[in-house]
């Protein structure tokens, strides 16, 4: 997905810049699965009411989004869930936030590479919007704008970690994962790094680095751990007629590597490449894909690779959108593949429909091989 500098609404609510200006907007929605295999049972049923509220005087406002859910399965989720808050100020060339926030890096749709400063919620794996189970983090930015060439600085004093279903009640749970404590909140704990990004006739590329911590604990010996670990990033984005073509690269130097039996965690260099491609076809047809690789210079050399498949067509005056997304684990052959309907009755009440299938008889969908589900949402936004 590529990176965007999200812009904060700014309703015209006064002529004069130096008035104090109000936005509030928001949804509700309702989701429900159920099971396809037996026991046919709830996979998720939530009811959640999101609002979005932003202040703005001048060049200086805040902004706050939060949730307040009801989770009949989970039943630890309901309640009131702050998700971004944060202060900024913006002009012609600067733009500060500081606070809650999600940060979003690289040019990959659903894959992380060099997209690695806010985490995951995999609470509900991927029964989620992509979007919602991005886990804020609490940090400083600082980007500087030019016309052809911006730069980025991020600083995060405190980090944010995966969320993992471990409770064995929970559908979606990965079972119990004995995980020591999460790093100190100490200063010289905290992630920082910059982000280059040139915006030429033909061509959009970046440059990155971070120095973080592996945040989905790395398992060894029977327990997971974080580590220090520094990622080196490109990313390029090109169109061609109705093509465009998507490129990462990220190197992850001393990344955590999980292993057993070995006295220390062992460190390893890894190279993480993406290529990916998008076909505007024309009539309302859209059609991409992405295959990631993954190589880590450790033990037997191991190689992996996950890919992805996007195809969506649009109906019905576009008030009707069916798609096809879909998860290959190339290294091992499983998949996850949602397909779904998106009907707008109007301007702002959604139906959507949908099948999310599972397979796999190894590799990272094991766990979900009999997860396949139908589901229903419904969204309202205001």
């Amino acid at each position: 997905m590529a990176f965007l500098w999200c812009a904060l609404p700014r309703p015209v609510i006064a002529q004069d810049e130096d008035s104090l200006r109000v936005g509030v907007k928001g949804f509700v929605d309702t989701y429900h699965a159920v099971r396809t295999e037996q026991p046919n049972d709830w996979m998720s049923s939530r009811t959640r009411v999101r609002g979005e509220v932003s202040v703005e005087k001048g060049h200086a406002g805040a902004f706050v989004s939060a949730n307040l859910v009801y989770n009949a399965i989970l039943k630890e989720r309901t309640g009131f869930q702050l998700r971004e808050a944060y202060a900024y100020y913006s002009d012609q060339h600067w733009d500060l936030r500081a606070g809650r926030q999600i940060v979003v890096w690289g040019v990959a749709d659903g894959l992380r590479l060099t997209d690695v400063i806010s985490p995951m919620d995999y609470t509900e794996f991927l029964a989620q919007d992509y979007d919602d189970i991005r886990i804020p983090v609490g940090g400083l930015r600082l980007r500087y704008s030019h016309e052809k060439w911006s730069l980025e600085a991020v600083a995060v004093p405190v980090s944010s970690f995966f969320e993992l279903p471990t409770d064995t009640e929970n559908p979606w749970s990965v079972g119990a994962i004995p995980i020591n404590n999460e790093p100190s909140h100490k200063l010289c704990n905290m992630e920082y790094g910059a982000r280059l990004s040139f915006y030429l006739s033909g061509i959009d590329f970046s440059f990155s680095a971070l120095h973080t911590w592996n945040k989905m604990p790395v398992v060894c010996n029977g327990r997971g751990d974080y580590r220090r670990m520094t990622m080196l990033g490109a990313d390029l984005s090109v169109p061609v007629g109705k093509f465009v073509v998507r490129g990462e690269l990220a190197e992850y130097l001393d990344e955590a590597q999980s292993a057993n039996g070995v006295k220390d965690m062992p460190r390893a260099a890894s190279t993480n490449a993406l290529i990916g491609i998008d076909w505007y076809a024309g009539n309302d047809w859209s059609l991409s894909a992405q295959y990631a690789h993954k190589y880590v210079a450790w033990g037997e050399h191991r190689n992996t690779g996950l890919a992805t498949f996007r195809l969506s067509k649009e109906l019905l005056h576009n008030t009707l959108t069916l798609q096809s997304f879909a998860y290959v684990d190339v290294t091992n052959g499983g998949i996850y593949n949602r397909l779904s309907g998106d009907y707008a009755l109007n301007d702002q009440l959604h139906a959507i429909v949908g099948y999310d299938y599972f397979h796999a008889d190894r590799g990272m969908f094991t766990v979900y091989d009999k997860n396949s589900e139908v589901f229903l949402k419904l969204k309202y936004n205001f």
